[in-house]
C-alpha cells in the first residue's frame, strides 16, 4: 500500500488541506470528494490501493477536516465548496480529471457535471445526495413539499450530535448522538467496523461546529416540522431551497461525461426511506404532529437520482448503476477491493 501524505495549498479563496500520494504518477488524476460528517481521511485507505500510474488527490472541503475554517454561504448552494475545489485543481495545473463524490460530495459532482463537464474524464457518484437536495421534496421529479422547504437545512440536524463533535467525544455514551455510535450505526452496515475506525473518527471530529457552520442556522416555519432552512453552513447548502434547477442543469449539460452510480444495498442515510429524513421519522412516530404521507411523504432519494440520470442518458449521456450488496453508506470503505474493481473497470471503459 502506497504512502499517503498531508499537504496544504494556499489558493486565493482558502488554505486547503489535501491528501496526496507520494509517488510521482504519470497517468490520469482522480479527485476524491468526501461527504458530510467526514473528511479526506475517509478516502485514505482506498487511495493507497489505486494503481500507481494514477495521481490521487482528496481535499478537505470548506467546513471540514484541516482546511482553513471559513464560512459556507448556503444561499449559494454548493458553490462555495465547488469554487474552492476548482481553484485547487487549477493551481495544481490539473485541467482534466476523474472525480468521485460520496454522499454530500455527490452534490459537488453534480455541479461539476453541470458547470465544468469539459474538465471531467468521468464522474462517479457514491451514495450521492439527491440532485434535488436533501429532504423536503416528493415524487421522482423533486416537487417541493412546502414553499419554504420546511423540514430541511440546519434546523433538522441533531444539536446533541453537533455538541459532542465540538467536545471531541469519543465515547459510546449516547446511542442517538455519540459520533462513534452514529458512524457504526449509519455509515456502514453493522456489524462491520473499519480497522481504521479511530482515524475515521478523527476525521468526523474535525468538522467545524457553530450556528453558522454545522449544524447551521434555521428559521421558524408554520409548516411541519416548523423549521425551515437558514443561510449558513453545509446542511443548509444541501437544502433544495438553494439548489433549485441543479437537476435540470445536469440533464442539459453540454458535455455528457460518463457516470458511474454506486449504491450500498443497505444505506440508511441516502434511501427512499432515509432515517435522516424528517418525513421518515415523522412516519415512524418519532416526530410529533406528522401530517401524514399524503402531505409530506419520505423523499424518494433513489428514485429521484435514477430519474435525473435516466434523463441525462436520454440526452446522450452514459450511466452505469451498480448496487453493492451487503454494504451501507460507504461501500468503498466496507468492500474496498470490490468497489475498486467496479471503479477501475468503469474508468478504463469496461462495461459491467
Amino acid at each position: 500500500m502506497a504512502e499517503i501524505i498531508s499537504t496544504y495549498h494556499q489558493i486565493p479563496r482558502i488554505k486547503t488541506h489535501v491528501l496526496q500520494r507520494v509517488e510521482d504518477a504519470t497517468g490520469e488524476t482522480i479527485l476524491f470528494i468526501h461527504g458530510n460528517g467526514s473528511s479526506s481521511i475517509f478516502w485514505k485507505e482506498l487511495m493507497s490501493q489505486i494503481p500507481s500510474q494514477y495521481n490521487v488527490i482528496a481535499p478537505d472541503l470548506r467546513g471540514y477536516g484541516q482546511t482553513e475554517d471559513k464560512l459556507i454561504d448556503a444561499t449559494r448552494g454548493f458553490s462555495d465548496q465547488l469554487e474552492d475545489v476548482v481553484e485547487l485543481m487549477e493551481q495544481l495545473d490539473i485541467s482534466n480529471f476523474h472525480v468521485v463524490g460520496h454522499s454530500m460530495g455527490g452534490g459537488l459532482v453534480y455541479e461539476l457535471l453541470a458547470q465544468h463537464g469539459e474538465k471531467l474524464l468521468s464522474a462517479t457518484l457514491v451514495n450521492p445526495v439527491s440532485p434535488f437536495g436533501f429532504g423536503g421534496t416528493k415524487n421522482a421529479d423533486g416537487e417541493p413539499v412546502w414553499d419554504d422547504f420546511a423540514g430541511t437545512g440546519g434546523g433538522v440536524a441533531n444539536p446533541e450530535f453537533a455538541r459532542r463533535i465540538k467536545e471531541q467525544d469519543r465515547t459510546e455514551e449516547d446511542p442517538n448522538a455519540s459520533p462513534r455510535v452514529v458512524m457504526n450505526s449509519f455509515y456502514w452496515k453493522a456489524p462491520f467496523i473499519p480497522n481504521n475506525i479511530e482515524e475515521l473518527l478523527d476525521g468526523l471530529l474535525q468538522q467545524k461546529i457553530g450556528d453558522q457552520k454545522y449544524p447551521g442556522d434555521y428559521e421558524k416555519s408554520e409548516n411541519w416540522p416548523f423549521i425551515a432552512p437558514g443561510k449558513w453552513g453545509p446542511v443548509n447548502a444541501a437544502s433544495p431551497k438553494y439548489i433549485t434547477g441543479l437537476a435540470q442543469r445536469v440533464v442539459e449539460a453540454e458535455f455528457k461525461t460518463k457516470i458511474l452510480w454506486v449504491r450500498g444495498s443497505d444505506d440508511k442515510i441516502v434511501s427512499d426511506n432515509s432515517l435522516f429524513d424528517m418525513a421518515t421519522l415523522g412516519k415512524l412516530g418519532l416526530i410529533p404532529d406528522y401530517p401524514g404521507e399524503e402531505v409530506y411523504p419520505p423523499q424518494p432519494m433513489i428514485e429521484q437520482t435514477r430519474f435525473v440520470l435516466k434523463n441525462f442518458e436520454a440526452k446522450g449521456g452514459s450511466v452505469q448503476e451498480i448496487e453493492m450488496e451487503g454494504t451501507g453508506h460507504s461501500p468503498f470503505i466496507e468492500k474496498p477491493a470490490l468497489f475498486l474493481n467496479h471503479f477501475l473497470n468503469f474508468i478504463n471503459g469496461e462495461q459491467q
